[in-house]
């Protein structure tokens, strides 16, 4: 009895002293953000700003809620679902928001309060032992993400391109006083919303942080992505940790993501639009989402399904299409796991499951969205829509008998990483038991089945637009595969990351990569058909022979995939630099004109140039915008839109800016000589601001 009665003692001691430390850690972020807001919104201290306002926005709501109903083992895996959990928290305050016409303050209120209703659940919960190897694994990804972090920080000069047609939307949440419908933050008064972002979800939280750290919407598309290197490194690590059930295996899987989408890429590539919907769907909610499927088929925990489905939910409302391109692979990962191994069935249910918990909300969702979807032209396109399609994406495109299909050129256009990955899939064979064998192997040829078979390729292009389908090839596993080999090889050890070192410069020389928007010269086709019928080899052998090589100490993995990305790191940060400035760019004081003068939700016409910058960065409709950057649909009649423009600035005819609603007109006086006879709200030496009586 007085055995017992101890454990008891101890037993609630450790639970209180867990939800101390929990409660430290809630409280932490708020505090470092209050104290940051102390001093000025530059260097260090706005990246702190940014930091603890992210830290508020995308994890600290999460947190508490998988807390509550129990965490998974790994500390990693804990905060891929704490980040899946906020942004499923956010969806639906932003959704309360809508409906009751309420502001950005209602959305983080909504937020704020869900979170606080799952503290005291989270606190009463027994805390959940963490692998001490895998805390300081995960740290030291961390520490290496800040780092990699200030690389992408000093590259971030400008706002421009894509980035703008999203700052729009950011500014407009985080300033409208009122958003009665999804079309507030469209950049059209009478268009409609763009399908791709029409839940402007990841929106809100880049507004939600803005708010939080007292910045500009425009401060946070430019910096933000360096705050979430860190954090997109350590979900790729989470990730492979749970899917090789090894630390080794998360680092050389983090080590992979970054070299993949980021050295080869002169440095930093994809990591400086971390910020953007797109990219944070590929680079933060996929790896997320991953963890948690190979989390819930090695702990085979029903409670697990809420937060896939959460995370689901997420991805489809920041880019819809990537829901199912991530759900392609898991769906291979599920037939190859059954031919390797079918005896682990229970593997099998829990990847059904899984699947069916990441298809449901995410089939809801485009349900809801189909209307929209089925308004744009690249929707089940036209012969005429298929040729400019075929035009628009020259090069990377091949035509098999009418039939469409991605060249393989442009597998391995990624230089010497993606040429590593494509040969690294039929090797990942060699160890054919493993879950990460199966996953590797299926998926791997799940996506390339689809993006080389015409048939299958053309006919994912009728269903989502040839623009949407080619977006597939980035959701090839060729992370996992890299670190699948890189299991192998450590085991010859020093020999081992020799090697790797070794070929990590032969391919860096010899397919260095192409990352210009049209393709020129691509890559070389002929690894992507030895990733394609290698692969299919490979899972014969697997079926046939049924053993596999044992894997490496996990040093040694880390290592081999550390020496293989040394050459491609040093090769691309070469290259590294700010980005260029941007020559259509606003003039300070146009933009606080703009902001100050002209009243919220008023229309403003100019060139295509300028208004696209206008509507970026001021809380305001324009008339146009370049159509490269609008959904093409009814509503919206972009090209229609742009041949106005042209007319307007041949002829001055007034008429047609007062068709558009609009009570002002800016000039880029240095690109056009217009003088027009009407009073002047502003005027600098490179722009005018005139009112529309």
């Amino acid at each position: 009895m007085v055995a017992m009665s101890m454990r008891v003692y101890r037993s609630g001691l450790g639970r209180i002293g867990g939800s101390l430390v929990f409660l430290g850690l809630i409280v932490f972020a708020p505090a470092v953000l209050w104290l940051a807001r102390l001093l000025p919104a530059e260097g260090p201290a706005l990246a702190l700003r940014l930091a603890a306002a992210t830290a508020c926005v995308l994890l600290l709501p999460g947190a508490v809620v998988i807390r509550a109903y129990g965490r998974p083992s790994a500390l990693s895996a804990s905060v891929a679902g704490a980040f899946a959990w906020s942004l499923a928290l956010l969806f639906g305050g932003l959704a309360l928001t809508f409906a009751i016409d309420g502001s950005i303050e209602t959305t983080m209120l909504a937020v704020g309060a869900a979170a606080a209703v799952a503290l005291v659940p989270a606190l009463l919960r027994s805390p959940v032992p963490v692998a001490r190897t895998h805390a300081l694994a995960g740290g030291a990804v961390v520490i290496a993400g800040a780092g990699f972090g200030a690389a992408v920080w000093w590259t971030a000069s400008t706002v421009y391109g894509d980035a703008l047609f999203h700052l729009g939307r950011v500014t407009k949440l985080a300033t409208l006083d009122e958003l009665a419908t999804i079309d507030a933050v469209n950049e059209f008064q009478d268009g409609g919303a763009h399908p791709g972002y029409a839940f402007p979800l990841w929106h809100a939280a880049l507004a939600c942080i803005a708010r939080l750290a007292g910045v500009d919407s425009a401060t946070v598309v430019l910096h933000l992505p360096a705050i979430l290197t860190p954090l997109a490194l350590l979900l790729a690590y989470a990730a492979g940790a749970a899917l090789f059930r090894s630390w080794g295996g998360g680092i050389a899987a983090a080590v992979a993501q970054a070299a993949l989408l980021g050295f080869a890429r002169s440095g930093t590539g994809s990591f400086d639009f971390l910020a953007l919907p797109p990219t944070a769907a590929r680079a933060l909610l996929a790896p997320a989402l991953l963890a948690l499927v190979f989390t819930l088929v090695h702990e085979g925990r029903w409670r697990r399904l809420p937060v896939l489905a959460a995370a689901s939910l997420a991805i489809a409302a920041v880019h819809p299409t990537y829901t199912f391109f991530v759900a392609l692979p898991i769906a291979g990962f599920l037939i190859a796991r059954g031919l390797l191994a079918w005896r682990e069935w229970r593997d099998l249910v829990r990847i059904g499951a899984a699947l069916v918990a990441i298809l449901v909300p995410a089939s809801l969702y485009v349900l809801w969205l189909r209307p929209l979807v089925e308004a744009t032209v690249s929707h089940r396109p036209g012969d005429i829509e298929r040729a400019r399609g075929l035009e628009h994406y020259a090069g990377q495109i091949d035509v098999v008998d009418g039939l469409f299909r991605l060249a393989p050129e442009m597998l391995s256009r990624g230089g010497a990483v993606a040429v590593a990955g494509l040969l690294a899939i039929p090797l990942v064979g060699l160890a054919a038991p493993r879950r990460s064998t199966a996953y590797v192997l299926g998926g791997s040829l799940a996506v390339l089945g689809v993006l080389l078979v015409p048939q299958a390729f053309d006919a994912l292009s009728e269903l989502f637009s040839l623009s949407q389908s080619r977006r597939l090839a980035a959701f090839l596993p060729l992370p996992f595969a890299l670190a699948g080999v890189a299991t192998i090889l450590g085991r010859l050890r020093l020999a081992g990351a020799l090697a790797a070192l070794g070929a990590g410069g032969i391919l860096q020389l010899e397919y260095p990569g192409e990352f210009t928007y049209r393709l020129v010269v691509g890559g070389p086709a002929w690894p992507a058909w030895v990733a394609l019928f290698g692969g299919l080899a490979a899972l014969v052998y697997g079926i046939v022979v049924r053993r596999g090589i044992v894997e490496a100490a996990p040093v040694w993995t880390a290592a081999v995939a550390l020496a293989f990305a040394a050459p491609v790191a040093a090769a691309g940060f070469d290259y590294a630099k700010p980005d260029d400035p941007d020559r259509f760019r606003l003039t300070p004081g146009l933009v606080q004109a703009l902001r100050t003068k002209v009243p919220q939700r008023d229309v403003v016409f100019s060139d295509l140039a300028t208004s696209y910058r206008v509507g970026a960065y001021a809380p305001v409709y324009v008339a146009a915008a370049p159509p490269a950057h609008v959904a093409d649909t009814a509503q919206n009649r972009p090209y229609e839109r742009r041949k106005a423009v042209i007319e307007f600035f041949r002829t001055r005819d007034l008429s047609i800016p007062r068709r558009y609603r609009a009570k002002w007109i800016v000039v880029a006086t240095r690109r056009f000589d217009l003088p027009l006879d009407l009073p002047k709200a502003y005027v600098d030496d490179r722009f005018v601001l005139y009112r529309l009586r």
